[in-house]
């Protein structure tokens, strides 16, 4: 069994059993201290969950160090640019498909014929007629993107076709899987693209520079693109205590 410790409004592990029993005996860890495994609904004391390894009776245990013998939890391998590129790639290539379709269902075979045949008189006039009429379509294609990452991100799979094709998660900044509505708005600068490809472009180069590798849309909505498909390791509970205590 994995136990995760809580102290100080932060988590740390996963321990094995005995490890932690040991620490509760020799007094590195205290029985008034949170923890948590898997199955667990919520955080509960040490000692309700490891009765039996209190300190002798009459002991008095030595105040337990910052974290002797406890490790905190390593930091999220957060996703790379290019690794979030490659995705980008992969999944425009499978949304190429739908987009495709709906486009020729929605005449732009014969809006492209009737641009060539006007830019042969004025083509500045044609190019202008040409984005107006398919301005429909644009916005088609663009909303159905939006409900494309929006349903995979928040699914149980946290990634996009393309994301899973590379190993990569979205969860938000505590590492759970996202809410429709945080899906949602993290997606919003999709629709953006409906009005300027210039917003969106620099949305996504901001996660070449940020600490974590959020792009702005990241920023804004608390997510992160994590290394690590979403089920192979399990995502402790937040450390909570009635009243007080909330990581």
């Amino acid at each position: 069994m994995q136990v995760w410790i809580g102290r100080n409004g932060e988590r740390f592990g996963p321990y094995t059993e005995d490890e932690v029993r040991q620490w509760m005996r020799d007094g590195t860890v205290r029985s008034d201290e949170l923890g948590w495994y898997e199955g667990m609904t919520d955080w509960r004391p040490l000692g309700e969950l490891f009765p039996g390894a209190q300190p002798a009776t009459g002991s008095m245990p030595p105040t337990p160090p910052p974290f002797l013998g406890i490790q905190e939890a390593a930091a999220p391998d957060y996703a790379t640019f290019w690794a979030r590129v490659g995705a980008w790639i992969i999944d425009y290539v499978i949304l190429m498909v739908p987009f495709t379709v709906i486009a020729m269902a929605m005449g732009m075979n014969g809006l492209m014929a009737e641009f060539l045949a006007n830019a042969q008189h004025d083509q500045t006039a044609a190019f202008v007629a040409f984005s107006a009429a398919t301005r429909p379509i644009s916005f088609a294609l663009v909303v159905l993107g939006f409900v494309y990452y929006v349903a995979f991100e928040c699914s149980n799979w946290q990634a996009t076709p393309g994301k899973m094709a590379l190993g990569l998660r979205v969860t938000d900044v505590e590492g759970r899987r996202l809410t429709p509505a945080r899906a949602a708005a993290r997606n919003v600068v999709r629709l953006v693209n409906v009005i300027s490809t210039l917003v969106p472009f620099v949305c996504y180069l901001v996660t070449a520079f940020t600490q974590r590798k959020q792009g702005v849309h990241d920023l804004v909505a608390g997510t992160y693109v994590l290394v690590g498909r979403a089920g192979k390791v399990a995502d402790p509970a937040p450390v909570r205590s009635p009243g007080s205590f909330d990581a």
